[in-house]
């Protein structure tokens, strides 16, 4: 499996890392570099495609052509003021072709469309205290497929439908009050394959905290930061990992597996509490339970306000000691500098867990350690069904087959 990145801001032109080739038998290669070029830097002249991708001329005149012919380019208006003869950028076709993810999570489900240049056309959404197998199956099909049909006469440019979901859905069943048989039911199933069974398009399975990321560094910081750590708090934390502008998927696709975390020392032969134990948003559902509050009060912006507030502080706290030892491991294993954290719940509460993380990092012996930064996602809660909506585009148009071009630095 591998991940896309993204485009970058700013107006100066950056050579790309691979260039095409003026080689004979590159066509499909040279083509997806430069819709690449254009994802990366926006519109652009023929004249500035030739000289970011090195091709001649004469091969981006064609390459243009034909990507114009098969709709996923067309022409803007012509830029006049320069020197020599008006210019014509060249941009994605929005409507070239589109994706769908789909994220299966502990306490909802989300169905996203997005576009050729990655923008969101449709949204749907279904909430549950916990997934029922037998239940939920049937409505990814129908909601899939039905998502596909509003479409139209475009539903053929559909070109992928991504999936994502927790590697284990039954995973620590007894936290969620599950049996036993509730669990191996999920955690048994190959929720991939039974999506493929649902569509004739290609379906693409990826961890939900991967999928994720993917987006944080298509749509996200990934823009600025080569290398960091991803951390999502949702009803279980979890985290994915990008080194050197690539997801880092590991030997068993689980790299960034932060909820398994030991977050202290054990004595005699009582195991350590696990990350997932204290930096939950499971965690702050059960204060707010013990208190007699809705629960799913976890995840808007009731969470910041009375009777909700008082437990919110006091898991924020709790969570933010321990999310702080994560990062400092992260760091002493990973030599990176910036940890980026995102979640599912409302962004003063993101930005109060960060700040309060980063005060805790404070009272950390540094020394023999670069000292890590942690900053908020620019994603948000869309993150894990937006990344699983950007592999399938990934596997069409990228030029590379372990990551979309970055521009080289």
């Amino acid at each position: 499996m591998t991940s896309p990145c993204s485009p970058l801001p700013g107006e100066t032109l950056k050579l790309l890392r691979p260039r095409g080739s003026n080689h004979v038998g590159m066509r499909a290669f040279n083509e997806r570099v430069v819709l690449q070029a254009i994802r990366l830097n926006g519109s652009l002249p023929k004249a500035d495609l030739a000289r970011l991708t090195r091709l001649t001329a004469q091969t981006i005149g064609l390459i243009t052509t034909r990507l114009e012919e098969d709709e996923l380019l067309i022409r803007h208006n012509r830029v006049r003021g320069r020197v020599g003869q008006p210019s014509v950028p060249m941009a994605l076709n929005p409507d070239g072709a589109f994706s769908m993810g789909i994220k299966i999570g502990r306490r909802s489900a989300e169905w996203l469309l997005v576009d050729f240049t990655g923008q969101l056309r449709q949204r749907q959404t279904l909430e549950y205290a916990f997934p029922d197998i037998n239940t939920l199956l049937p409505i990814i099909g129908e909601r899939m497929n039905a998502m596909r049909d509003e479409l139209g006469v475009m539903r053929s440019r559909l070109v992928g439908v991504g999936v994502a979901a927790p590697f284990q859905l039954g995973g620590w069943h007894k936290m969620l009050g599950l049996s036993a048989a509730q669990s191996d039911q999920w955690n048994q199933l190959d929720l991939g394959a039974q999506v493929q069974a649902m569509t004739d398009t290609p379906v693409s399975f990826a961890k939900d905290t991967s999928a994720a990321c993917v987006a944080e560094l298509v749509m996200g910081r990934g823009r600025d930061l080569k290398s960091f750590l991803y951390l999502f708090v949702d009803t279980f934390v979890g985290g994915g990992l990008v080194l050197n502008s690539q997801l880092h998927f590991g030997l068993h696709g689980n790299a960034g597996a932060v909820a398994s975390l030991p977050t202290s020392m054990t004595q005699g032969a009582t195991a350590p509490d696990q990350l997932i134990s204290q930096a939950s948003l499971w965690e702050l559902e059960q204060r707010f339970i013990a208190h007699s509050l809705d629960p799913s009060a976890a995840y808007d912006e009731r969470a910041m306000t009375d009777p909700y507030e008082i437990e919110t502080s006091a898991w924020v706290t709790h969570a933010a000691n321990a999310l702080a030892h994560c990062v400092v491991s992260g760091t002493a294993f990973l030599d990176i500098n910036a940890v980026v954290m995102d979640g599912s719940f409302c962004r003063a509460l993101l930005n109060r867990v960060i700040e309060q993380t980063n005060d805790a990092l404070q009272r950390y012996n540094w020394e023999g350690l670069w000292r890590a930064t942690v900053m908020a996602g620019n994603v948000g809660p869309d993150a894990g069904a937006l990344g699983g909506a950007l592999l399938p585009l990934h596997a069409n148009f990228a030029p590379d087959q372990d990551l979309f071009l970055k521009v080289g630095v």
